[in-house]
């Protein structure tokens, strides 16, 4: 702890996978929800697009995204126009909202709705019930499950991200945990593997202990996914 600012990045990273996984559980559930039980025009090419999405590597979008969030207007010093500043560059917004949202987590959501009987809907809709009260107070407890596999999939992957906050931070006020487990491997030179090892069992601990707390509703998620199409 001594070594480097740990609890700054431990914090860092907690605030990072706190909010992507929030942005994350209310728009792919809401999009999920959509393809799953509402009569959308063209719903089977909306299904394509996101498996297709599940295709495209995230390197592939990575500079045009750095271009977006550089070009956010009136962020970072941007005009109206999205010019003469940094936009969501080295910020909160910018490590959180680019990436909270995934086709994988739409998908599975998707999945997961569509195992629950569309006659529970039916029956609310009789009762007076519209649709987005359908959908938190009737169909989303029901998918506890699949909500648990995503904020274990998402919190894992927000918690290990790497190489998109490399790109856009700048200081080690918002750099998390695995940015400054690089530290001990650019130090004169040198790779200072007891601190990087002890560094690396720290960062890892979290994780395990999420997997362990979580592990029997995630097993049950996971055995569910692709049961019905």
């Amino acid at each position: 702890m001594d070594a480097a600012p740990f609890l700054n990045y431990f914090r860092n990273s907690f605030l990072i996978a706190i909010g992507e996984t929030a942005v994350t559980l209310i728009l792919c559930t809401m999009a999920g929800y959509a393809l799953a039980k509402m009569q959308l025009r063209r719903s089977k090419m909306w299904m394509n697009y996101f498996i297709v999405l599940l295709m495209v590597p995230f390197q592939i979008i990575l500079v045009p995204l750095f271009l977006i969030v550089k070009s956010v207007p009136l962020f970072g010093g941007n005009n109206i126009l999205g010019q003469g500043g940094i936009g969501w560059l080295n910020s909160w917004w910018g490590l959180i909202v680019p990436l909270a949202a995934a086709p994988l987590f739409t998908l599975l959501a998707r999945q997961f709705y569509v195992s629950v009987p569309s006659e529970l809907a039916d029956a609310a809709r009789v009762d007076g019930l519209g649709e987005f009260g359908i959908f938190t107070r009737i169909m989303t407890p029901l998918v506890t499950p699949a909500l648990i596999t995503i904020v274990v999939f998402r919190v894992e992957a927000a918690w290990n991200g790497f190489l998109w906050p490399l790109m856009i931070t700048r200081t080690d006020e918002i750099r998390p945990l695995q940015l400054g487990l690089a530290i001990f491997s650019q130090r004169q030179g040198n790779i200072q593997w007891s601190y990087l090892m002890a560094g690396t069992a720290l960062a890892a601990l979290p994780m395990v202990i999420m997997f362990v707390l979580a592990q029997k509703r995630f097993v049950e998620g996971m055995a569910h996914v692709g049961l019905k199409g």
